[in-house]
């Protein structure tokens, strides 16, 4: 077959049989999926042999980059000697051990448990367990309330897309469920209007304090909350916004909960967004970057104080997954953890590349179509506006998607959400290689705006 004909076979096969996650069907079959065949480094290949740059890390996960031999040899080691056994009945076994204690080892300050699932979704579904459960085991089974943010993002499971605040999750199937509630999301260039990011930062994190006193401090157990909102569109707090958190949690007896799943293992340029932003979770689910993504994998990083509830008065714990601590993914996460410290990735991107990064995105604001650009280690976003000055929108909403095109069409993958244009790069990126990336995204902008005009 010809490669194009080849193409085509794949792509009516996939329309015939594979249903991926968050799509338009109809749309998708109209089209066709685009078939990703192979990868190697930052880069992906497509099946009519296109090369294209990954500013994505596949879904914020490829940290230590695409063809890692080590991570195929750790996988290929540990299937030869136990493919898989579970942690149920009271076993366990030497890869979920070692990979607990090396966890522990760059964990925030106070963490030292971890229970393993095989999904970000799947860690917040248990953090609601495990909060409720802690808060039951205490006499205090009425703190049951968790608060989180509107368009924040905690997976898609039941629980996940409960916790998180995305309006078109919630419409689909009668969520969020009962006893979760929602504040405004730092996002300012959005939402501050008239008020400076300082201001706005404060004002969005007093609404964690109102919420409080709405529902009552006796009923709530949690606060739940990202770093640095992944999928709501890399909204990065004004710094303003996680001290004025902190006040407001000192003030009451409830739990912070940081989702880690995007910003952990090195995103931030620290270990885990909560170092980067001095944060003291009591839990923090996390996933993705735990293996590069090469096998499934997460799990929630268990605070001291919970633990000691946990171990020394809850009894059973009814809750857990066939994967969790699965022993060759364990082992791909050992080694995926060995290589950034080895090779000093976390380090190289906090003194190197996430400054650079800062600097190079940065000048993509002067662009007639960006309204803001703005980075976090090695996390960034371009705002697409009609109106630098009054930040209004483009009509109709699809400008993002207009850009996305032309990414992927020059050679670059950048996704949209909504009118915003971001970015979240394998962590093994170099200078010279991020000057390629902001110049594909400078080339689809110019290609966005012509279309604009036009």
């Amino acid at each position: 077959m010809t490669q194009a004909s080849s193409t085509q076979n794949l792509q009516a096969d996939s329309r015939d049989h594979v249903l991926p996650p968050f799509t338009d069907y109809q749309a998708l079959n109209a089209k066709g999926a685009r078939v990703i065949t192979k990868g190697d480094g930052i880069y992906i290949w497509d099946s009519e042999g296109h090369k294209i740059l990954d500013g994505m890390a596949g879904l914020w996960c490829v940290n230590v980059g695409y063809g890692r031999q080590e991570l195929v040899d750790a996988a290929a080691k540990q299937m030869q000697e136990l493919p898989f056994y579970n942690l149920f009945f009271q076993t366990t076994h030497v890869p979920a051990i070692e990979l607990a204690k090396e966890i522990a080892s760059i964990a925030p300050e106070g963490m030292h448990k971890v229970f393993f699932t095989g999904s970000g979704s799947e860690s917040n579904d248990t953090v609601l367990r495990m909060v409720r459960h802690f808060w039951a085991c205490q006499g205090k089974p009425e703190k049951k309330w968790i608060i989180s943010r509107l368009n924040g993002y905690h997976g898609s499971t039941v629980a996940g897309a409960s916790l998180g605040g995305m309006k078109p999750m919630h419409e689909q199937g009668d969520l969020p469920i009962p006893y979760i509630d929602h504040i405004p999301q730092p996002y300012w260039f959005g939402e501050g209007g008239n008020m400076t990011p300082d201001e706005f930062g404060v004002w969005a994190a007093e609404q964690l304090d109102k919420k409080i006193q709405e529902i009552g401090a006796d009923n709530v157990a949690a606060f739940i909350a990202e770093p640095i909102q992944g999928a709501g569109g890399v909204i990065i707090p004004p710094a303003t916004y996680w001290p004025t958190i902190k006040k407001v949690l000192a003030k009451y007896d409830i739990l912070l909960v940081v989702d880690e799943v995007i910003c952990g293992f090195g995103r931030t340029g620290e270990w885990f967004g909560s170092q980067y932003f001095d944060l003291k979770p009591d839990l923090m689910p996390v996933a993705k970057g735990m293996t590069s993504g090469y096998l499934p994998m997460g799990a929630v990083l268990v605070g001291d104080r919970v633990a000691k509830v946990l171990t020394e008065q809850g009894g059973e714990f009814y809750h857990g997954f066939t994967y969790s601590g699965h022993p060759v993914a364990a082992a791909v996460a050992l080694e995926n953890l060995r290589i950034l410290k080895n090779e000093h990735i976390v380090t190289q991107v906090k003194e190197k590349t996430a400054p650079y990064l800062q600097k190079k995105w940065a000048e993509l604001a002067d662009h007639p179509l960006v309204g803001e650009a703005r980075t976090t280690g090695l996390l960034g976003a371009l705002e697409l506006v009609k109106d630098k000055q009054s930040r209004e929108r483009f009509p109709g909403g699809n400008t993002g998607m207009r850009c996305r095109e032309h990414c992927f069409n020059n050679g670059l993958v950048m996704r949209a959400v909504g009118d915003t244009m971001i970015i979240s790069p394998p962590l093994v990126i170099t200078c010279e290689q991020i000057d390629e990336l902001v110049a594909l995204a400078r080339k689809a902008l110019d290609a966005t705006w012509a279309e604009l005009k036009a």
